[in-house]
C-alpha cells in the first residue's frame, strides 16, 4: 500500500468535516449520501471505485476501522461505521452532531 493511499485518505478525513468513502454503485453510500446532504452543504462524497486505488483504499479503510465494506462515515474526524450506524442515529442527536458547522437550516 503506498503513502499516497494513507496520506489521500488520512488528509480526506483531516481536512474535512464530513467525509464518506463509498461506490458509485452502492445503494447504502447513496443513503448515507443524501442523510448528510440534507444535513450540511459541507460533505466530501469519495466514490472509491473511480479511482485507480480502489482496493488500496478499502484496504486501508478496513485496517483503519475494522470494517470491510463501504460507505465509511466520518462526522469530524470520528468514524461512524456504515449506513445502518448513521441511521441508527437519532435525527435530533445527528443534527446536533452536524451543528455547528454551516448545516443546513
Amino acid at each position: 500500500m503506498g503513502a499516497t493511499v494513507k496520506d489521500m485518505v488520512d488528509n480526506s478525513i483531516k481536512e474535512n468535516e464530513f467525509v464518506i468513502f463509498g461506490k458509485s454503485w452502492c445503494p447504502y453510500c447513496k443513503r448515507a449520501k443524501a442523510i448528510m446532504e440534507d444535513l450540511t452543504d459541507q460533505l466530501m462524497y469519495i466514490d472509491i471505485d473511480k479511482t485507480d486505488k480502489e482496493s488500496e483504499i478499502q484496504a486501508y479503510l478496513h485496517q483503519l476501522n475494522g470494517q470491510g465494506t463501504v460507505p465509511h462515515v466520518y462526522i469530524r474526524q470520528k468514524f461512524i461505521g456504515g449506513c445502518s450506524d448513521l441511521q441508527a442515529i437519532p435525527g435530533a442527536k445527528l443534527k446536533e452532531m452536524v451543528k455547528g458547522s454551516k448545516a443546513k437550516a
